[in-house]
C-alpha cells in the first residue's frame, strides 16, 4: 500500500512538473506573434542587371542598348540615424503586422540607387532631330547600334556642367530609385533546432515573403543639354521576393539580414521639364539588407 502511494505521488508530480514547463513554454512572449507589430530601419547594397533604356521626345527616339549600371553606397555613416539626412543613404523603412504566428502583412520603402556608368560606351539606336538653336542638336543624326562614349564632353556621375557642345548624357536615379511596396511574408522560429533553452532572452527565426508594389522615382537626368525635371514622379512597378535570417534580442529587439531580388518596369520616367520627354527601362535588381528593428503589442 505503501508503495503504491510512493507511485501515486511520483506520477502526480511528474504531471504537474510536466504541465508547469509547458505553461511556462506558452507564456513565453516570443512563443506566439499573433497581434504583434514591428518596424524597421536598415541600409542596403544592389546589382542590377544591363537594362535597354529609350529616351524620346518631339525631336528625338533613340535607345540606349545594354545600360550598365551601380548603386552609390554611403558605408557606415551617421546620416543613416541623423533625422535631417536619413534619405540620403540606400535606406529601408518597414512597419508590419502578424495577422496569425507565422505570416505577417507590411509596407514599406525601398530606398535604392541607380547610377549609370559613365565609364561606358554603349551602343545607341534611334535618331535626334533637334532645332539648330539647341545646344543638343551636335548630336543629330541617325543612329544603327552606332557605339557612343558616355562619358563624352565631360559627362560624369553626379552631373556636370555643361559647355558646347554638351554632354550626351547623365542618367540616375539617386533620390532614388524609391520602392514602395507591400510584402507577405512567413517566419519561422528556429531556436529549437540552436539548442536555445529561452527564446525571451535570444531567438533565431527565418523568414521568407513576396512583394509588389509602385516606382515613386526622383531622376537625375542630363540629357542633350536640356534641363532635368529633378521632381518625384510615379514612373512604374516592380515585384520581389526574399529571403532571411532574423535574431531577436530580449523579446523585442531584433537584427535582420536579408537577400531580395526583383524585377523592375518603368515605363514613364520623367527625364526634362518638357512633358514631351521621357525614358522608358525595365531590369532585374539583387538587394543585400541589413535592418534593425522592435517588435510590440499595443
Amino acid at each position: 500500500m505503501k508503495t503504491n502511494f510512493i507511485l501515486f505521488f511520483l506520477l502526480c508530480f511528474s504531471v504537474n512538473t510536466f504541465a508547469q514547463e509547458q505553461i511556462a513554454v506558452q507564456d513565453k512572449y516570443t512563443a506566439h506573434n499573433k497581434g504583434k507589430f514591428f518596424v524597421s530601419w536598415g541600409g542596403n547594397r544592389e546589382s542590377y542587371s544591363k537594362s535597354d533604356v529609350n529616351f524620346r521626345g518631339k525631336d528625338y527616339n533613340f535607345t540606349v542598348e545594354n545600360m550598365s549600371a551601380h548603386d552609390k553606397p554611403k558605408g557606415w555613416h551617421m546620416d543613416y540615424v541623423n533625422p535631417a539626412r536619413m534619405t540620403i543613404p540606400q535606406t529601408n523603412l518597414r512597419l508590419g503586422y502578424f495577422f496569425s504566428d507565422h505570416y505577417s502583412v507590411t509596407i514599406g520603402v525601398d530606398h535604392m540607387k541607380y547610377v549609370m556608368n559613365q565609364n561606358q560606351t554603349a551602343n545607341v539606336t534611334g535618331y535626334i532631330n533637334l532645332p539648330a538653336d539647341q545646344a543638343g542638336s551636335y548630336y543629330n543624326g541617325n543612329y544603327n547600334s552606332t557605339p557612343v562614349d558616355m562619358s563624352l564632353h565631360g559627362a560624369q556621375e553626379g552631373g556636370s556642367i555643361q559647355g558646347n557642345p554638351p554632354a550626351f548624357l547623365m542618367y540616375e536615379h539617386t533620390d532614388g530609385l524609391n520602392y514602395v511596396n507591400t510584402e507577405v511574408s512567413r517566419h519561422d522560429d528556429i531556436s529549437k533546432w540552436l539548442g536555445l533553452p529561452n527564446t525571451d532572452k535570444f531567438q533565431v527565426n527565418l523568414t521568407e515573403g513576396l512583394g509588389a508594389g509602385i516606382l515613386f522615382p526622383k531622376t537625375n537626368t542630363t540629357l542633350l543639354g536640356k534641363d532635368r525635371h529633378d521632381d518625384f514622379h510615379v514612373s512604374g512597378y516592380g515585384v520581389s521576393a526574399k529571403a532571411g535570417i532574423n535574431l531577436t534580442f530580449f523579446k523585442h529587439f531584433y537584427i535582420q539580414g536579408e537577400l531580395k531580388g526583383g524585377y523592375i518596369n518603368m515605363q514613364d520616367i520623367k527625364t526634362t521639364k518638357s512633358s514631351d520627354d521621357s525614358a522608358s527601362q525595365d531590369f532585374f535588381f539583387f538587394q543585400r539588407i541589413i535592418a534593425f528593428g522592435g517588435i510590440f503589442r499595443i
